[in-house]
């Protein structure tokens, strides 16, 4: 919600000449690109702790959103049929037309990688810590939060509105608009203790090609535990300081810093996700549940993967994923447990889809893509080439024979990536559905 060593060394000594100058060996946690060789890309949503309290949507204090609803033949997540798929989406209602501006702090983040005394760590005299530095101004010009010419719009616009645009073309009114306004926030430091990452270095041995950090530490590290909370973790420390709010967007940028799975470094690498921070209501709020939406991404430097997964491509996914299920299926629209036996299903679950490998029931638009051809596209713009993902919209989702999307496409801003639907599935994927289920 990783141990390649550089160069060799003596087999009957723990040092390496270079120069006349003894280095140390390289440490065991110290890795290089070739781990990356074979990773699976992932960028997911991650469903935030509830603990136990499942709100109606209307009843959160969080972000715009409005709610509709799809029919299709497919089956829940325990393989009951269903047939009417509610949905929620970030703005308001494209028939109601106008703009929605939503706050986009921007928060930069910087991996601060800890020794066995719990104190900075240095290789070789080098500090390893690694920041966005100047590539969240980078991220600022791009697409995702300046203007940029796409189809769907007569005027400039947004990625992720361009992509809201393409797929309700047929119902919105031609004003309609879901805008960003970005602002850079105090930077943060995420402090990663010893045995919980794996680093790869710069050729000149600086600090660093990429940080690999397990999942699990990542995310107690990043969300605040508990309610009340202090400023120990980056998200507690932002809500202190009103940097992210219940009303606003936040993107918690990294640089080169992925994740992996059950503690093993060879099951890389999660590149961002998008979720929410929840607490309860305070008095200032009427008591009402807070929702703090958020995504982690990390800006991707050119090489460390293949297919255009550089820069952005990250960044664009999970802001498009973020329009198009703010909430993460979390909630259901008339309140109370969902996604259970005899219970509502969730906001944004789906039928069962097949693409790229990917099997799954929700609404996530930039999955679906991520791991097909031509998966990233780019924009030339304020003097840099960005790399893009293509989304999935929609008509795709709600298994639509004639999608009423711009063009009649199911993919955007290339609707060459989606040129048919997925057959549709059983439960799990576990074979294609048949007539009755």
């Amino acid at each position: 919600m990783n141990s390649a060593i550089r160069g060799a060394a003596l087999a009957c000594s723990a040092l390496v000449l270079v120069s006349g100058t003894a280095l140390a060996a390289p440490p065991p946690d110290q890795v290089d690109q070739s781990i990356l060789a074979h990773a699976r890309l992932i960028m997911d949503a991650r469903a935030p702790n509830l603990n136990a309290f499942t709100p109606a949507v209307a009843g959160i204090d969080t972000v715009p959103n409005f709610q509709g609803s799809f029919n299709a033949r497919g089956v829940d997540p325990s393989g009951n049929p269903q047939s009417s798929w509610p949905w929620d989406m970030l703005g308001n209602s494209p028939a109601a037309g106008g703009t929605t501006t939503i706050a986009a702090p921007v928060i930069p983040v910087a991996v601060r990688l800890l020794d066995a005394q719990g104190e900075q760590r240095y290789v070789n005299g080098h500090r390893l810590y690694l920041s966005p530095g100047a590539n969240v101004g980078r991220a600022l010009q791009s697409p995702v939060f300046a203007n940029s010419l796409f189809s769907s719009s007569s005027e400039p616009t947004q990625f992720a509105d361009a992509v809201q645009r393409a797929e309700f073309w047929s119902q919105m009114t031609q004003d309609w608009h879901t805008l960003l306004a970005p602002q850079v926030k105090e930077a943060r430091v995420m402090s990663v203790p010893l045995g919980s990452y794996r680093f790869a270095l710069h050729a000149d041995g600086s600090c660093c090609d990429f940080v690999l950090i397990a999942d699990t530490v990542f995310t107690s590290l990043l969300f605040p535990p508990t309610f009340p909370f202090d400023d120990s973790t980056v998200i507690g420390a932002a809500e202190l300081a009103g940097d992210m709010t219940t009303t606003s967007l936040a993107t918690l940028l990294f640089q080169d810093t992925y994740l992996y799975s059950n503690g093993d470094p060879t099951q890389c690498c999660v590149l961002g996700f998008h979720s929410f921070d929840f607490e309860p209501g305070v008095a200032a709020n009427g008591n009402l549940p807070r929702a703090y939406v958020m995504d982690y991404s990390s800006w991707i430097s050119p090489g460390r993967f293949s297919g255009g997964f550089q820069d952005v491509a990250a960044l664009s996914h999970e802001m498009a994923e973020t329009f198009n299920d703010p909430l993460v299926g979390a909630f259901s629209s008339t309140g109370g447990a969902c996604g259970g036996a005899g219970q509502p299903i969730c906001l944004n679950t789906t039928p069962w889809w097949l693409a790229g490998g990917n099997c799954q029931d929700s609404l996530e638009v930039g999955d679906v893509i991520e791991g097909l051809p031509n998966a990233t596209f780019t924009v030339t713009m304020n003097g840099f080439t960005y790399h893009g993902q293509n989304e999935a919209l929609l008509q795709w989702f709600a298994f639509e024979r004639h999608p009423d999307s711009l063009g009649g496409a199911y993919s955007y801003p290339d609707p060459s990536v989606l040129p048919r639907l997925s057959t549709p599935q059983r439960a799990g994927c576990t074979g294609r559905l048949r007539p009755g289920g």
